[in-house]
């Protein structure tokens, strides 16, 4: 029988991470229109491109860089021709505009980027392509033309969002707005990935929210107790891992935080533990549920009119939705790319998760990447039951910005130098670690 030593153990998870790292760049080598730096929601055909997707590929450039997966000019031309596209695209409120007052709208046409569908005006997801756009700035700090206009066109493009208007006269940032409807009638509130979204708000030099803004959103936090310590509570994993791809949380915290004495960063840890805990009591029973088979997140699962049987019982599936943990919604569907992406926080559960899904479900990846999501109570060709025909861009986007962030600090490296960043934080009220250390303009 072979043994193993802790260093050989080591070595094949650090292979595990690079295979599964790479494959998932590799969709945004694969699934990006190079004419427009466009990238595909999901790897179906007929996908349109999602602008979160956008940025994601963005923040993952630095790494393939880092990695020698891409040389840097060719990553810095990619940038540079999806910056152009964002800053020359129509903003207005015709049927083929891209975007509004500096934001945009959710999908758009892959070939033209023309608004999709009746999508709205998305402030997350113009938001998450705002902090690609900084990401890739942050990195490609060069002297050459190619990168000195990277810098310029991120300069412009976060400063032409109107954070303001977008608040629609309320405390609160609102969550979308649509032509001829208005704004949404939902505003971000409640503990959510919202963080980052009140942090670039707040640090605007043109259109910026005052800070009572964040204090209205964080106020209506919701609390739980867990194995006795205090628990800011949202059930869909996503929401405890989105704003850290590009914030380190590590010894920072805002008063809300304080109170309990906690971090964001701490609160995370206890997500994972919340979710190994609910997994292993299974109190649906889920086939294949425990302690190290978990992910309940928001994604694809089996739809509720698909006329499918499950193999034990029936459960109401419940198609896309955000599923979590304590308190549901839950019908068996587990996100697999979820306990991966949870590796800064909890290696050892992460990994053990990582390869409990992969030995029990060998069969699950598609293309070498985690399929959107997975449900092995309901029938399908093998043991993994349902599977999601996809993957999604942006699991595989936070797969490679956390993996990195474990590995060598990169991405959370880079936006501690960023004043943007620091300055919202700090209008949030962040104290602590590395906003105590002096700062750095060099990067904008």
């Amino acid at each position: 029988m072979l043994q193993r030593n802790n260093e050989t153990e080591t070595e094949t998870d650090d292979a595990l991470i690079d295979r599964l790292q790479r494959s998932a760049f590799d969709y945004f080598l694969r699934y990006t229109n190079i004419e427009n730096g466009l990238v595909a929601d999901t790897s179906i055909k007929t996908s349109h491109c999602s602008i979160a997707a956008v940025g994601f590929a963005l923040s993952s450039y630095p790494v393939a860089v880092e990695r020698g997966w891409i040389e840097r000019a060719a990553a810095a031309e990619r940038v540079l021709t999806t910056l152009v596209f964002f800053a020359e695209s129509r903003q207005g409120q015709e049927r083929h505009a891209t975007g509004y007052r500096g934001f945009y709208y959710h999908f758009l046409d892959m070939k033209h980027g023309h608004r999709a569908w009746n999508s709205e005006l998305s402030l997350i997801d113009s938001a998450l392509l705002i902090l690609g756009v900084l990401t890739a700035a942050a990195y490609f700090t060069g002297d050459d033309d190619a990168e000195k206009e990277i810098r310029e066109l991120a300069t412009m493009l976060y400063e032409r969002m109107d954070w303001r208007w977008a608040l629609n006269r309320g405390q609160t940032l609102t969550m979308g707005w649509k032509p001829g409807g208005g704004f949404l009638r939902w505003r971000w509130q409640g503990y959510d990935e919202a963080i980052l979204l009140y942090t670039l708000a707040m640090a605007s030099p043109t259109h910026s929210i005052p800070a009572s803004s964040y204090d209205a959103f964080a106020s209506t936090y919701t609390w739980m107790m867990f194995k006795e310590k205090p628990f800011l509570y949202a059930g869909p994993l996503f929401i405890h891992l989105f704003s850290h791809a590009w914030i380190d949380f590590r010894g920072i915290r805002d008063r809300y935080m304080a109170e309990k004495e906690s971090d964001y960063f701490t609160n995370t840890q206890m997500a994972i533990e919340v979710q190994r805990d609910y997994t292993e009591r299974n109190p649906g029973h889920f086939v294949g549920y425990n302690s190290n088979v978990w992910g309940l997140s928001a994604c694809d699962g089996p739809s509720p009119s698909g006329g499918r049987h499950s193999r034990n019982h029936r459960p109401k599936v419940l198609g896309y939705a955000a599923r979590g943990a304590p308190l549901g919604p839950d019908d068996g569907t587990i996100a697999p790319w979820a306990p991966l992406a949870c590796l800064p926080f909890d290696r050892k559960a992460a990994l053990d998760g990582t390869k409990a899904i992969l030995a029990t479900y060998p069969n699950l990846l598609l293309d070498e990447r985690f399929p959107g999501g997975f449900n092995p109570t309901v029938e399908g060709k093998g043991p993994e039951g349902w599977v999601d025909d996809r993957s999604v861009a942006i699991d595989q986007g936070i797969l490679v910005m956390m993996i990195e962030n474990e590995r060598t600090g990169l991405i959370w490296n880079l936006m501690r130098q960023s004043p943007i960043l620091r300055k919202g934080l700090e209008h949030a009220g962040f104290t602590g670690g590395w906003l105590d250390e002096p700062s750095s303009d060099a990067i904008a």
